[in-house]
């Protein structure tokens, strides 16, 4: 076990790096990069437009802009050296978890992570518990009635949602119950009401729950389907077995029969890839939910990042999730072991 874990950990390195090298090299062709933007910025002024507005503010690159200034800037944002001494420094501050500043919010990437995660935590966390709490009863319920009306119709409704795509069905929402063209019973933005810190305790909470509903039920009901069949489909491929048989025929009550025989090893499938849905909900937060909801998360910052070319959190964020998610397919394979004790990875 040593063995195989030191192998995989050893394997994440040159994974992590591909990763990041890969990234880095696409950066460097992509035009209107932060010494760019400055450029036009500078040229918008010099021909008299205000803030980016206008005709006039249209990106030039460096034209008519006194060169000494260029490599001001380039020194500035550390563009004065070559690529490849640039990415053999960034990997060696990674590798200490300094992840750098970002060009845009002038503060350290890590912070900027920490005061965006609430907000993608927040939709991640209740969007792994609802999903759970109630595809894992369903899926086994399904199984249990395989081929009856009950089983027709939820799989009809779980595919139903899983079809609509969340941003979809949030506009939907909003329209329906966001004061769109019928009711507003809940609001358009945000995750807490202007006078939030003025409320009481239960003031606070039933605020937060009212803020959150609409935007979680969004992201939530595309997650149904696939953790309901995979339920279902386990529980069916366990009940079909000899085991099972067997203990009925010596008897056994249906209902010790199913949670005690069939209910651990159908939800194998389901336990190994826990880890990786628990870690994935708070770093997969919905881009399109976030923004359609106004929700200030990851999601939005990655978004916002790429566009505004703040290459120190794209790197720093896609080298931080990376890392995260290697950890945590690590994990989801030990998991493999802890389950199931047949399972030998020698």
């Amino acid at each position: 076990m040593f063995a195989y874990i030191l192998k995989r950990i050893l394997l994440m390195i040159p994974t992590l790096l591909g990763v990041l090298l890969v990234t880095f090299a696409v950066i460097q062709f992509v035009p209107g990069g932060p010494v760019e933007q400055v450029m036009s910025q500078l040229n918008a002024r010099t021909t008299g437009g205000e803030g980016g507005a206008g005709p006039s503010s249209a990106y030039r690159g460096r034209q008519g802009v006194d060169p000494a200034q260029v490599e001001e800037l380039k020194k500035l944002y550390g563009f004065d050296k070559p690529a490849p001494e640039r990415f053999v420094r960034m990997v060696i501050n990674y590798a200490r978890f300094d992840l750098g500043q970002s060009f845009v919010h002038h503060k350290d990437v890590l912070e900027l992570v920490k005061e965006k995660l609430p907000v993608s935590i927040t939709l991640g966390l209740w969007t792994f518990i609802l999903s759970y709490l109630v595809s894992v009863p369903l899926g086994i319920a399904k199984a249990v009635r395989a081929g009856s009306r009950f089983d027709f119709m939820t799989s009809l409704l779980v595919l139903i949602g899983f079809a609509i795509p969340g941003f979809v069905l949030g506009v939907a929402l909003l329209v329906l119950f966001g004061g769109g063209s019928f009711v507003q019973w809940f609001p358009l933005r945000g995750l807490t009401s202007a006078n939030w810190a003025e409320l009481s305790w239960w003031g606070k909470v039933t605020d937060y729950l009212w803020h959150i509903t609409l935007p979680v039920t969004a992201s939530v009901m595309g997650s149904f389907a696939i953790i309901t069949m995979l339920t279902k489909n386990s529980f069916l491929d366990e009940i079909r077995k000899q085991y099972v048989m067997t203990a009925r025929a010596k008897g056994l009550d249906e209902r010790k029969v199913l949670w005690k025989h069939v209910f651990r090893n159908a939800l194998i499938p389901l336990v190994t890839g826990f880890p990786s849905a628990f870690v994935g909900a708070f770093f997969t937060g919905s881009l399109l939910i976030e923004t359609l909801f106004t929700l200030d998360g990851l999601g939005l910052l990655s978004y916002e990042s790429v566009i505004r070319r703040d290459y120190p959190v794209v790197l720093g964020t896609l080298y931080l999730f990376t890392l995260i998610g290697l950890a945590t397919k690590l994990i989801s394979d030990l998991c493999y072991v802890w389950v199931d004790p047949r399972v030998k990875f020698d």
